[in-house]
């Protein structure tokens, strides 16, 4: 049974430590010259007539030339007046309104990305705000070393209570593990509510993101493009790129939201991202294993809180340095309770993908 142990949780404490390594190595992004590129903003929209006219707002805000940059906002056959309000707004001086060509999130963006005439794309949600500056960071950022893609921070909006604040910290331990494994060039995850890319790159990999699977859009797209010899993915470290986005009215449409998440890793081919992912469910197992165990027989209460410490130490490591980096170091407080649900939480997503992982509410 030790061995079982050993082999089951040792595992995610070196690899987890060497990605906190890799965060630490992360420098800020300081802008040195204005970028005068050409930026297309992509957003694709089902049923959002309420966070809509927000998002035009901040982006009608931005500090970059207005004669450089483009908004496509694609109605992925809204129901409400989506598609009303956007074609009623004259804040953009070039905004695009188009009706998606397909159904779904994916077709939406390939529609944005057909009419885009920027050299490069930003992507984000209709329910994200930004500062002034979000296009003018991610164009100089683009502009200093013209890499292939762009994932930029994202963080979710401050809810009360324990479940909004577990959602936040979960949330920025996933930003940390984002930007690490990034700067390690080895990038596993990305956002597609702040992510930049140019066009040739997406076309390129347009074939590869599972069109049978609802969710997806922005990670089977890295992967796509990690398999490209001499691809340049870079995390963009910056206060002024963060985008906020709303956290989910109701913790069952937040499960539901993990559920899809989970339930596309079936269809990952890249091999990291794989390992991380089994790494970290038997490691789960394994502690819910050793408390159950321990319930039964109490000396292995012993080995249940030795493995929950040996998996906290690296999570919090990583999520110290994530929260000083988001300004957000009073989550820290929430860290004990939220790693004792952290298991079960993981092993109800992870049953509740099996039954409605591929389908939206």
């Amino acid at each position: 049974m030790i061995w079982f142990f050993l082999i089951a949780v040792l595992p995610y404490f070196f690899i987890f430590l060497s990605i906190y390594r890799n965060l630490l190595k992360i420098r800020t992004f300081k802008e040195e010259e204005i970028s005068s590129i050409k930026v297309s903003v992509a957003v694709a929209c089902r049923n959002e007539e309420k966070n809509l006219p927000n998002l035009l707002n901040y982006l009608s805000s931005q500090d970059y030339d207005p004669d450089l940059y483009e908004v496509i906002i694609v109605d992925d056959n809204s129901t409400d007046s989506t598609s009303k309000i956007a074609t009623g707004s004259d804040q953009i001086k070039y905004l695009k309104i188009l009706n998606n060509t397909g159904r779904g999130k994916k077709s939406a963006i390939r529609t944005a990305i057909a009419a885009a005439s920027g050299e490069l794309i930003i992507t984000t949600d209709a329910d994200c705000r930004m500062g002034k500056r979000w296009i003018s960071i991610i164009s100089a950022f683009y502009s200093s070393s013209k890499p292939d893609m762009i994932i930029a921070p994202v963080q979710l909006a401050v809810k009360s209570g324990f479940s909004g604040r577990f959602r936040e910290l979960e949330f920025l331990s996933l930003q940390g593990i984002t930007a690490a494994t990034a700067q390690a060039k080895n990038p596993v995850m990305c956002n597609g509510a702040n992510l930049a890319f140019t066009k040739n790159v997406y076309l390129r990999n347009s074939a590869n993101l599972h069109d049978e699977i609802l969710s997806g859009d922005d990670i089977f797209l890295l992967h796509s493009l990690k398999k490209e010899p001499n691809s340049r993915i870079a995390w963009l470290s910056s206060i002024e790129g963060i985008v906020t986005t709303c956290q989910s009215d109701s913790l069952s449409l937040f499960l539901n939201q993990r559920a899809r998440w989970i339930s596309k890793a079936g269809s990952y081919n890249d091999w990291f991202t794989l390992q991380l992912s089994i790494v970290t469910f038997v490691t789960i197992l394994a502690i819910i294993f050793f408390l159950i165990s321990g319930i039964i027989n109490q000396k292995f209460l012993v080995i249940f809180l030795v493995s929950l410490i040996i998996k906290s130490i690296p999570d919090f490591l990583i999520l110290s340095e994530t929260t000083l980096r988001y300004n957000k170091r009073n989550l820290l407080k929430w860290f004990i309770p939220s790693q004792i649900i952290y298991p079960f939480y993981v092993l109800l997503v992870a049953l509740r993908s099996l039954f409605r992982g591929n389908r939206w509410e």
